[in-house]
């Protein structure tokens, strides 16, 4: 058997699946099947129970996966310490948010593409959380504040944000004052999360309420146009609306602690050159072009 039909076989135990394996490595359906049915072959044993909503690892698929998996790292890492200086090979999974994503990281994709024609980038844009052990993937950009995880994170830049709402529902329920007074108001927002501010030197958490919910920011821009609650925004999205008026700051004494964006892999003690380059020329990106996040204040 071959490396690919070893990754082959690793990728359908950790996704549950011949189609969602197939999705991952960038083949047909019948090719996973095929290297599938040549490594069960050559063993003399079933890895894996077949049924219609997936594949499950048999007692011998178990054992096999984890010696399965570690090979393939190690014919990474091989790989990697002989190839020319600089040159990556091979495939990079990336999960990246959709709100402006492929706007302000897709052409650093695009870039890292460019310089390394081995390197195959395969992007997935979505706003949901993504579980990248799970999923397949070798790193994820996220933006704002990270919850505690496993995870191994980098932070690559800054990203800056704003509490804003339109001149009419200032004109119809006011505006808040402090922290305190968001209790009183709706918020359009992602879900359950908390908006801290910051009071000189101390954060001051708050948990708002609304009954708009999204997990796409263009959505929660639509949301606040249309003067549905106030919101936290990231500059890079509600500038052209703060220029013409459509949107104002409000709470402007109480500033959005500053978040950030990070690029996040799986636990392990090394990252991957790939992981390691992608990072480098998101520093690199952020560090000449800082306004791309929004400005601070």
């Amino acid at each position: 058997m071959d490396i690919e039909e070893l990754r082959t076989f690793v990728e359908v135990a950790d996704a549950g699946g011949v189609s969602a394996a197939a999705l991952r490595l960038g083949v047909s359906k019948s090719i996973v099947s095929r290297r599938l049915a040549r490594i069960e072959a050559e063993l003399g044993v079933l890895l894996l129970a077949r049924s219609t909503r997936g594949a499950a690892l048999t007692e011998a698929g178990t054992t096999f996966r984890e010696h399965a998996a570690r090979v393939c790292a190690e014919m990474d890492a091989a790989r990697e310490t002989i190839l020319p200086a600089g040159e990556l090979r091979g495939r990079l999974r990336v999960a990246a948010p959709l709100s402006f994503g492929p706007t302000h990281f897709a052409p650093v994709l695009a870039d890292m593409a460019r310089r390394h024609p081995s390197l195959h980038i395969h992007t997935s844009y979505g706003d949901r959380f993504v579980d990248i052990i799970s999923e397949g993937f070798d790193c994820a950009i996220r933006v704002g504040h990270l919850a505690d995880s496993n995870l191994i994170a980098r932070r690559v830049g800054p990203i800056y944000g704003k509490l804003v709402a339109t001149p009419e529902y200032i004109e119809t329920y006011g505006a808040p004052e402090t922290p305190a007074d968001i209790a009183s108001h709706e918020a359009v927002m992602q879900g359950t999360e908390t908006w801290q501010f910051m009071d000189d030197d101390q954060v001051v958490p708050v948990r708002p309420q609304g009954r708009f919910k999204a997990d796409n920011g263009t959505a929660l821009v639509a949301a606040a146009l249309a003067s549905v609650g106030i919101a936290y925004l990231p500059d890079a999205l509600i500038q052209e609306h703060l220029v013409s008026g459509a949107l104002v700051p409000v709470m402007t004494r109480y500033p959005i602690r500053e978040a950030g964006i990070f690029v996040v892999r799986p636990p392990g003690q090394h990252p991957s050159r790939k992981v390691r380059v992608l990072t480098e020329m998101l520093i690199e990106c952020f560090a000449k072009a800082p306004d791309v996040a929004g400005t601070p204040g």
